[in-house]
């Protein structure tokens, strides 16, 4: 495996932005007075804040690497997925916020035990739990997979790394912390994303619109054999199913964004939440998928750059090291690990809300 220079400057980028937010915990660890400050915010959360942490919390560095790397290879039938979760907020909007306000709860389980039985609620609660511990070692670890040719870092630091961080300031500033952090690494993650495809339409010859002949010539957008339905394969109408319990389940009855809807002070800042939210979506996916056409292109137009045998799951860490300024690299790696981090501090904080509501206050004597 081929270990490439990462530098001192991109370095020191990416360290002054691991401790920028150890020192947003530090900063929120003050206002952290009782459980409701620690898991609701005590209302003080404005709601485009809210909106800006559950699309951090929605896209993974998973995503962020995997998207470009999915329309790189392939095309780009997956950014269905991204519209389907707005096409179900008028459902949410009128019949879960309300819903889950009234109820005013900690965790979106509660409401089971009223419902149905303790055993419900305890149920769906250690299957949440379960799931998220899953998903962040899944986080955790792909990303510095990803990450590991292009930083000469033993892989274990980097786990522990990223792990130890999220842990303190998640630890430390509660959900207000959790939600600032997300909003700085969702500003990041999506500035970044734009960034990147700017300077690859003027490394590419003829720019924008070449980038943009050359993935239609390819048939990279919407392969007209992906409208078919199938058993087997990903195709658009399989896609468009799938999507939408997917986005269902995840805006109504997964306690990392549900627990958004109750952090703001009024049902108006709660949808101004998902307005927000659905802004990014309808805008910042594209880029990626457009990262993904532009590196096809240039690559094409240069294919000594591109190593033998590479995986080109890691086209774009690739790009963003040998390819990019200097300080600059290490900003956008810097918007990977905010994509790793705003996912993992989110998971780890609704992790402990459930434990917390659910579990400990609730059967401990």
């Amino acid at each position: 495996m081929q270990l490439h220079d990462f530098g001192f400057i991109n370095y020191a980028v990416l360290f002054g932005y691991l401790a920028a937010m150890l020192l947003v915990g530090v900063y929120f660890s003050k206002r952290q007075k009782t459980a409701d400050d620690y898991f609701r915010g005590g209302g003080r959360v404005p709601g485009r804040a809210a909106g800006v942490s559950v699309f951090a919390t929605t896209l993974s560095s998973i995503t962020f690497m995997s998207i470009p790397a999915k329309a790189y290879t392939s095309d780009w039938t997956f950014i269905i997925g991204q519209y389907l979760a707005i096409a179900i907020l008028p459902l949410v909007f009128y019949f879960y916020i309300p819903f889950f306000r009234k109820l005013k709860i900690t965790s979106a389980y509660e409401y089971l035990e009223a419902r149905f039985d303790v055993r419900s609620r305890l149920f769906a609660s250690l299957s949440f739990m379960l799931f998220h511990i899953g998903r962040v070692a899944i986080i955790t670890y792909l990303t510095v997979l990803a990450l590991r040719p292009f930083m000469g870092i033993d892989p274990v630091v980097l786990i522990v790394l990223i792990s130890l961080l999220c842990i303190i300031y998640t630890w430390m500033g509660g959900i207000e912390g959790v939600i600032w952090t997300d909003v700085i690494q969702g500003l990041l993650l999506s500035g970044g994303a734009v960034l990147i495809f700017i300077m690859i339409c003027f490394k590419v010859d003829g720019g924008i619109s070449e980038i943009f002949t050359t993935t239609a010539q390819a048939d990279k957008f919407f392969p007209t054999t992906q409208w078919r339905w199938s058993w087997t394969d990903s195709t658009i109408p399989v896609l468009m199913i799938g999507f939408l319990f997917a986005n269902i389940q995840q805006f109504t009855a997964s306690q990392d964004v549900v627990q958004r809807y109750i952090v703001t002070d009024s049902i108006k800042e709660t949808k101004r939440t998902l307005i927000t939210n659905a802004k990014l979506v309808a805008i910042i996916p594209i880029f990626f998928f457009a990262i993904g056409s532009a590196l096809f292109v240039y690559y094409q137009q240069n294919p000594s750059l591109l190593p033998a045998g590479f995986n080109t799951g890691g086209i774009l860490p690739l790009f963003i090291v040998t390819e990019m300024p200097i300080g600059i690299a290490g900003l956008i790696i810097a918007a990977i690990f905010a994509a790793a981090q705003s996912s993992i501090s989110s998971s780890l904080n609704s992790i402990s809300s459930c434990f917390n509501s659910d579990i400990y206050t609730r059967l401990s004597k």
